[in-house]
């Protein structure tokens, strides 16, 4: 029976004052058979809250969002990165729709930058059973109201220190989870990773990255549709890459 985009909306928000992690317990709640779409936990603060290449997110309660919203989609397990890049550009449009004058971006995979530094992360793991796609947990991290951070992130960022304004955490979850739900259920989510490379941070710039502890520099070209990011080395060949190979060297 097809998925219908009122009742996904409709699905429960679930709040925690803590959790070890929002991605951990909607896993909890898909193995125990009792997740539908659009279900969402959210959590003043995690005790053990995952990023991408096994990072941390950890911090002080009610200063981030931090939420975890259960989807079911209904693609081929090979649209993958669509479907990622449809999450990715539905937090981009929410935030600019907050503020024009933003600099908003993508880092590859999924980081929402701002202003040249990290403001977001995105982690999205996908319950696969023989060769369907049953479940994708989209986990988001978004820096609301920090007004410092810890010195040994000098490239963190918040939306307090990008606008000087107090915003209301809830709006935004409401607005975030509202945007990524009607954008990953459209038929089509071919068209997303376009607007994806469009956002690509640093593309056609010259980046440094760290491959198994060697360090080079090359051209960011694009992500291609497996999700594999393009670059260009200084003879002129293009390679693919794919995520959690290289470490991105600010």
């Amino acid at each position: 029976m097809p998925l219908n985009l009122r009742e996904v909306l409709q699905a429960p928000i679930l709040r925690f004052d803590t959790l070890d992690s929002t991605n951990n317990r909607a896993a909890q709640i898909i193995d125990a058979d009792k997740a539908q779409a659009g279900l969402t936990i959210v959590a003043r603060q995690q005790s053990a809250g995952r990023g991408q290449r096994g990072n941390s997110w950890i911090g002080l309660p009610n200063q981030a969002l931090l939420m975890s919203i259960v989807l079911q989609p209904k693609m081929a397990i090979e649209a993958q990165f669509s479907f990622s890049a449809a999450v990715a550009v539905s937090i981009v449009e929410v935030l600019k729709s907050l503020d024009r004058r933003l600099d908003l971006s993508i880092k590859f995979p999924n980081d929402i930058i701002i202003n040249d530094k990290k403001a977001a992360g995105i982690l999205i793991e996908n319950s696969i059973r023989g060769n369907q796609w049953t479940h994708a947990i989209v986990g988001i991290g978004l820096n609301v109201l920090q007004h410092h951070f810890d010195p040994n992130l000098p490239n963190a960022n918040s939306l307090f220190l990008a606008t000087q304004k107090e915003w209301v955490i809830e709006g935004l979850l409401l607005a975030i989870r509202k945007k990524i739900i009607e954008n990953t259920m459209k038929e089509d989510l071919k068209t997303y990773i376009q607007q994806y490379n469009q956002l690509l941070y640093k593309r056609t710039h010259k980046q440094r990255f760290a491959e198994a502890g060697e360090q080079w520099e090359a051209i960011i070209c694009r992500v291609n549709e497996n999700g594999m990011i393009e670059l260009k080395h200084n003879d002129g060949t293009v390679k693919a890459y794919p995520h959690g190979v290289l470490q991105w060297i600010w």
